[in-house]
């Protein structure tokens, strides 16, 4: 989490003044990651982003819910914000490995 790619967010943080994780929160609606019932949450999140699994986990979704009744900080929102940003790239990068390999498994 110390690359410099991690700074350029993609992501937004809009909030009404409540950084609360509610019960049966995240949800993802539209581009938006939604923490709470008043609708606070981070835009600009793409899908594929959201529904990455790594280890049986979809990360998005883990890291929120692990944060359940708790007050996200600021350095709370710039961690998740890097975690989209780590994703896609990672994404990305798995597409050009696909690119690079003819076929798999190889003969």
């Amino acid at each position: 989490m110390t690359s410099p790619k991690l700074s350029n967010l993609i992501t937004h943080f809009e909030s009404n003044g409540n950084y609360m994780v509610d019960a049966k929160h995240p949800k993802y609606l539209n581009g938006k990651v939604i923490i709470n019932k008043k609708g606070d949450g981070f835009t600009g999140v793409p899908e594929e982003v959201w529904n990455f699994y790594v280890g049986g986990y979809q990360v998005c979704q883990k890291w929120l819910k692990d944060r359940k009744g708790r007050t996200l900080t600021q350095e709370d929102i710039i961690h998740y914000q890097r975690i989209i940003v780590a994703l896609q790239e990672t994404i990305q990068l798995m597409k050009k490995i696909d690119e690079a390999i003819p076929g798999w498994p190889l003969e």
